[in-house]
């Protein structure tokens, strides 16, 4: 598998793109996609190979962004805008390279942290006789159940840990805007406060003028 990745990328998403995980034919990768910003990867795909795109926001304004997938010879095969998350599947119709894109260019200020995953075939077998005409021996079908089993608790870690990180993100960002409601509330309160004070101070220094002038 060849992942090419072009566009603007953060620090955390270059460090992920090293860190890719690459299960056969599968590229899990989290990346910064700033404001007015565009990033596109780039896959060489075999015809008739089977592919599933996911992606998800995890971080940055209303958790959305626009997903656009073309073929080698630039037909659109899926456009979504202002998505918080979808999931896409094709089937590669001729070979080549194929393009998705995730733009963030509706945005003026706010950058996104973009998830995604992208599964190219199948996986291989797990033996490499699992297809024979005989039946698989009790400990070859106990290995592959474990097997699918673990897929399944990576992929449920997966979403979770990815809840986890959208949730302590909304959690922040309510923390701040209660910390400057805070803020402002006492600065208001202050402001008040010293405004009653000459308020009442003008009060009575009006009468004391008043009665100097009665006395006189």
């Amino acid at each position: 598998m060849f992942l090419r990745g072009y566009g603007t990328a953060g620090p955390w998403g270059w460090l992920t793109m090293l860190l890719v995980a690459c299960a056969a034919w599968a590229s899990e990768i989290t990346f910064e996609l700033p404001d007015n910003a565009k990033q596109c990867f780039y896959e060489e795909i075999v015809q008739g190979t089977k592919c599933t795109l996911e992606f998800q926001v995890i971080t940055g304004g209303h958790y959305d962004v626009d997903c656009r997938l073309e073929g080698p010879d630039g037909a659109v095969l899926y456009k979504e805008m202002k998505k918080q998350y979808d999931s896409f599947t094709f089937t590669a119709s001729r070979n080549g390279t194929y393009k998705f894109c995730f733009s963030n260019e509706f945005s003026t200020f706010t950058h996104k942290t973009v998830y995604f995953d992208f599964q190219v075939g199948e996986d291989p077998p797990l033996f490499p006789s699992e297809n024979r005409a005989t039946a698989l021996t009790q400990m070859e079908s106990a290995c592959v159940s474990i097997h699918e089993a673990l897929k399944s608790v990576i992929d449920y870690q997966t979403h979770f840990r990815l809840r986890e990180a959208q949730g302590r993100s909304r959690a922040e960002d309510l923390n701040t805007r209660v910390a400057y409601w805070s803020i402002g509330e006492a600065i208001i309160l202050l402001v008040v406060s010293i405004g009653q004070v000459f308020l009442l101070k003008s009060f009575f220094s009006d009468k004391r003028t008043t009665t100097t002038r009665v006395a006189s």
